[in-house]
């Protein structure tokens, strides 16, 4: 039994000081934490300053205290057995636990800066002779001193930071990270993990309610205990958290002039394995659709077995609506820039100071409006896209998910469309969601190597046979990127069900290299293991005749013989009476109103049949209530979520001995 950990966000509208019983409203309170944040904040910027130098660097690299023993994991006490304290401004009283939370934040920020100053000094050893372009030779040299996990993405960033630098310097490469960058910014926040109950406690008073108990100060600067008192937050906890989940201790910040608690909490899971897994679901990230996917079966040595069934989670009209959003964004803030830099230039005595100010303000106050209306679209495009794959996988009975590594997922030649597009997604969020969903289901999630899934044919290529790529299957001569055709085989499909059958085909063979995380837990297969993968037949639905004499027990006598000269007679038709001509009429009954129908009155209820409309009403993209689909979205079109069971219908066909039941 393992533990699943997520965080929460909560919001704390009021306090109690438990001394007095004084009742703190909304604004005292965002008031005295941010006072508490400030100081953790100076604090921290202070350490991490005095400590940004290639020898206090190695000595955290290292591992080792002053005492000669090994680092804590906690990084409050792996500062302090270094001999690294940090003290308040003088006239200043802060707590010890206040300054423990400081070196927590300072000792999170100097060990990632650990790892970006490895890659640099990789790159620096290894440095090309031509910087626009390494060879084989320079990639294999420097694949060889860098750390594992580095992805060609970071490599690139890295390695244009150290150009810049070089040409700003007359082509010296810098010696160390310290050079590069300045010391990192802390966030406005405080984590009160590396305290302990003299400054925080939190207690769960039912299933739907916590309460926090912190130290705050009454004052910007406190200048003695008696400026500290202990608050009474009352934390209203979201659905999400379940009522049997473990409560951790929380982080506090401000945001949009509110109390945030971002609250981890525990839940107990069962473990997924790693490998051994017989029945997977692989998606691929296409330009045709957001998530394409299919279900396969590892039914022999190197030999995958498709359902022959995409699943397709089609969010053209969400994306549509996002690009649009991400335009007016992009134009509101040219104009916000423009109107600051029309302010840097005149002073406050100016005329024009006044109305300028006010048209900033109002442009960043719509500027922050849009993007809150995009990060919240793209969460709740995430999460609906992550539970779609996540059923998709459940009803297919597969114990494990394959998805392309974002980190090695880029468009590569002069293709600026689909960067933007690349970029626009939020494909991140979705992997995210699919390990959180997916963690609780006991089901795995790997990452495999996006490099040449699109390019090579799934059934004869195993990374020889290219694909043809066209816009559309009779349109095999014109230049297009949506269909997929291969000259060998003849196989003819989706450029991104291909795609996703390789992913399938790669995991499921390759799941004897799956490494493990051990900080994030993240799983992925760095080698690329081909072979390919087979489609299952599915027998044909039996026609009306042939349906009606297996089950009917009284058959009906055959037809007799007619000639194919013979005329046959037509049936009688059915006239109008009564009427000034002779035109036929039908005993359809029409799918639409003629006419208007009536208003709703008083009397009575309104007549049945829909009124026709002169415009269609404008879509909704908000989230609505849809138990078939279970997408969230009105404009989005995805495959339905249906368990895959035997056809009973159809003749008795030949079947692989190693074919799986539900597919026989």
């Amino acid at each position: 039994m393992s533990k699943l950990t997520a965080t929460a966000t909560c919001t704390a509208h009021g306090a109690l000081v438990e001394a007095t019983g004084e009742v703190v409203a909304q604004t005292l309170l965002v008031q005295r934490v941010a006072w508490l944040v400030g100081l953790v904040r100076d604090l921290t910027a202070h350490l991490v300053a005095a400590r940004w130098n290639p020898a206090d660097l190695d000595a955290l690299a290292s591992g080792v205290g002053l005492d000669g023993r090994v680092l804590p994991v906690k990084g409050w006490m792996a500062l302090r057995r270094l001999g690294w304290g940090v003290s308040a401004a003088s006239g200043v009283h802060v707590c010890d636990r206040v300054a423990r939370c400081a070196q927590e934040q300072a000792a999170r920020l100097l060990r990632v800066a650990l790892h970006r100053r490895t890659v640099v000094a990789a790159i620096v050893a290894a440095w090309p002779q031509d910087p626009g372009k390494r060879t084989d030779a320079e990639w294999t040299a420097l694949r060889a001193v860098l750390p594992d996990g580095v992805s060609a993405a970071e490599i690139r960033n890295r390695s244009r930071q150290i150009r810049a630098y070089s040409d700003a310097h007359d082509g010296v490469l810098p010696g160390d990270l310290t050079e590069v960058e300045e010391p990192p910014a802390s966030a406005a926040q405080i984590v009160l993990a590396a305290a302990d109950r003299q400054l925080a406690i939190l207690e769960r008073t039912g299933e739907r309610s916590a309460r926090l108990r912190v130290k705050l100060p009454l004052l910007a600067c406190p200048a003695s205990g008696r400026d500290w008192a202990w608050h009474v937050l009352p934390i209203a906890l979201p659905p999400t958290v379940p009522a049997q989940a473990k409560l951790c201790a929380p982080t506090l910040r401000v945001a949009k002039g509110r109390v945030r608690v971002d609250l981890p909490f525990q839940t107990p899971i069962t473990f997924a394995p790693a490998t051994g897994h017989v029945i997977g679901c692989g998606f691929d990230w296409g330009l045709n659709a957001l998530l394409t996917g299919t279900v396969g079966w590892l039914v022999a040595e190197g030999r995958v077995l498709a359902d022959g069934r995409p699943l397709v989670y089609d969010a053209t009209g969400v994306s549509a609506k996002l690009h649009r959003l991400r335009e007016e964004r992009e134009h509101l803030a040219a104009k916000r820039e423009r109107r600051e830099r029309l302010l840097a230039g005149i002073t406050p005595a100016d005329s024009r100071f006044a109305a300028l100010a006010a048209a900033y303000a109002v442009i960043r106050v719509e500027h922050e409006r849009v993007c809150a209306r995009i990060r919240h679209l793209n969460k709740a495009l995430a999460w609906s896209a992550a539970r779609w794959a996540l059923d998709q996988a459940t009803v297919a009975g597969a114990t494990v998910i394959y998805l392309e590594d974002l980190a090695s997922l880029e468009a590569r030649g002069r293709r600026g469309r689909a960067n933007a597009r690349l970029s626009g997604q939020v494909r991140g969020q979705i992997v995210a969601a699919i390990r959180h969903l997916a963690a609780k289901s006991a089901i795995a999630v790997v990452t495999v190597p996006a490099r040449g899934t699109s390019k090579y044919c799934p059934r004869c290529g195993q990374g020889t046979s290219a694909l043809t790529h066209c816009p559309a299957p009779d349109r095999r001569t014109e230049k297009g990127w949506a269909w997929a055709y291969c000259p060998a085989c003849g196989l003819s499909c989706d450029r991104d069900w291909a795609a996703a059958e390789r992913i399938l085909a790669r995991g499921l063979l390759g799941q004897q290299a799956t490494r493990t995380d051990r900080a994030t837990g993240a799983r992925t297969i760095p080698v690329v293991v081909e072979g390919n993968v087979a489609r299952a037949r599915r027998p044909r639905k039996p026609t009306r005749a042939a349906h009606r004499t297996r089950t009917d027990p009284h058959p009906r006598p055959a037809a007799r013989d007619r000639s194919k000269n013979r005329h046959t007679p037509k049936r009688p038709t059915r006239r109008a009476k009564n009427t000034a001509n002779d035109s036929m009429t039908s005993s359809r009954v029409p799918d639409r109103r003629t006419v208007p129908a009536p208003l709703p009155t008083r009397d009575g209820q309104r007549p049945a049949g829909q009124a026709p409309q002169a415009t269609r009403p404008a879509g909704r993209t908000g989230l609505v209530r849809d138990p078939q689909q279970r997408t969230g979205f009105h404009r989005v079109a995805a495959t339905p979520v249906l368990p895959l069971g035997a056809y009973e219908d159809g003749p008795p066909r030949s079947h692989p001995p190693d074919l799986p039941e539900m597919l026989r």
